[in-house]
This record gives structure tokens, C-alpha cells and sequence, in this order.
């Protein structure tokens, strides 16, 4: 098999871990969030983003990128983590192979 890559960009997986009662508390930061992430999507940083669901007590965001650092910078500024919505993060690269969008496509 062969791989070839699609171009420079890497995906990357931000994690969030939220704080126990983050359903009663998001509402109030809620658009703040979602318009912080729109500009991240708009600029071709953000691919997808969510809540976990079953229990919502973590967060998973998918960037595309050269580096670790958009999703870092992503993290660092996000008015969830800014008011303690998220106690804690961290960003893993991901090696994609499958799907239109992967990083390496396995031919």
C-alpha cells in the first residue's frame, strides 16, 4: 500500500474535561463559546467541536493545522476555559487514513 499526503496540514484533537455541573453553567457563556469557535471555523482552524454526550462531562474539538499550537492558542483564549467551565485540557495530534478529509490517504 501506498500513502500520499494531501498537503502541510495536520489534524489535531483538543480535549476538555468540564466541571461537574457544566450543563447549569455553560448557558451563560454558551454564545461567547460559539462565536469564539465560528472564527476558528471561519479562519479553516476548526473542523468540528462538541460535547461528549452520556454523560456531557468532556469536550472534543478537531482542528486542522501545521502545529499543535492553533489548538493550544485555541484552548488558552476559549471563554469556557477562561471561566472555568473546563478544568482541564490537552491537544493530541491524530494521524488520519480514512475518509475524504484524511490526513494520509492509504491507497
Amino acid at each position: 500500500m501506498m500513502s500520499t499526503e494531501r498537503d502541510s496540514a495536520l489534524h489535531f484533537l483538543l480535549f476538555y474535561e468540564y466541571v461537574p455541573d457544566y450543563l447549569e453553567r455553560r448557558g451563560a457563556l454558551r454564545k461567547a463559546h460559539l462565536s469564539y469557535a465560528s472564527a476558528a471555523v471561519e479562519r479553516g482552524e476548526l473542523i468540528l467541536g462538541g460535547a461528549l454526550a452520556d454523560p456531557p462531562d468532556k469536550g472534543v474539538l478537531l482542528f486542522r493545522s501545521n502545529s499543535a499550537e492553533t489548538a493550544e492558542a485555541f484552548a488558552k483564549s476559549d471563554p469556557y476555559v477562561a471561566n472555568g467551565l473546563v478544568t482541564s485540557w490537552n491537544v493530541r495530534p491524530w494521524t488520519t487514513v480514512v475518509g475524504t478529509d484524511a490526513e494520509h490517504q492509504v491507497t
